[in-house]
């Protein structure tokens, strides 16, 4: 059994109880079903982080049930953890904490919009202001990866390593998303799929029409750097 510092302890318990309480927003929005798709979320001052259980309801999530992994993806048995097996996806999640330290959440889903976009593997054009805010241009395609192994982890962090976008469509999965806190990449996780749809929609009515990379670079930055309230994270 790992025993940690009081204030490791402390961001254990806060990532827990964080992760486990955002996968309601991924219900909320409509972006699961039954059990596919997850949440993690980095635990702040040690090399570990926090995600679901493989295969366990969304209605029994607890704080007290998610799963300890260090950065290789191995499960860190402490007091407070279950002796679950963690997702399936957490090779995934563990080769993009480990490569990328900046990010500190990553989520999955099979939303239905954004699914089939990579089922085509098609990126998702940026032809919506929207767009233009949350992900500075279109959403990527990244490469087909087969779940178990850290393959689609590498296939993140290849494609979004050179891209603003903090989604990437994984070619006939599904997609994932990256953001600075575990809350913050289910915003990202929401506002793909509401763009996919939108998108999809529009692209059915006709040609679809580009906005000019100048004006997705200003509408970014104006978004990323001065819209909204200084103290809120989630923009």
């Amino acid at each position: 059994m790992k025993s940690f510092s009081l204030d490791v302890e402390a961001s254990i318990a806060h990532a827990r109880a964080d992760v486990a309480a955002l996968h309601d927003e991924l219900v909320r929005y409509g972006l699961v079903v039954w059990t596919g798709g997850n949440v993690s979320g980095r635990v702040p001052g040690a090399d570990l982080f926090v995600i679901k259980p493989s295969g366990v309801s969304y209605a029994d999530l607890t704080p007290e049930n998610m799963i300890l992994c260090d950065l290789d993806g191995d499960v860190v048995p402490d007091s407070a953890g279950s002796d679950r097996a963690p997702s399936s996806d957490t090779a995934a999640h563990a080769y993009v904490y480990r490569n990328m330290p900046h990010v500190g959440g990553v989520v999955h889903t099979h939303s239905t919009y954004a699914t089939a976009w990579a089922a085509r593997g098609q990126e998702i054009p940026c032809v919506i202001t929207a767009m233009a805010d949350e992900f500075g241009g279109p959403i990527p395609i990244g490469p087909f990866a087969i779940i178990g192994d850290d393959s689609i982890g590498r296939g993140i962090v290849e494609t979004l390593g050179s891209h603003r976008s903090r989604a990437v469509l994984m070619q006939n999965h599904g997609p994932f998303t990256i953001g600075s806190s575990a809350k913050d990449a289910v915003k990202a996780a929401v506002m793909v799929e509401d763009v996919a749809r939108t998108v999809h929609i529009a692209r059915e009515g006709g040609p679809l029409i580009p906005i000019p990379q100048e004006a997705i670079d200003r509408l970014f930055d104006r978004y990323q750097n001065v819209y909204g309230q200084s103290e809120d994270d989630g923009r």
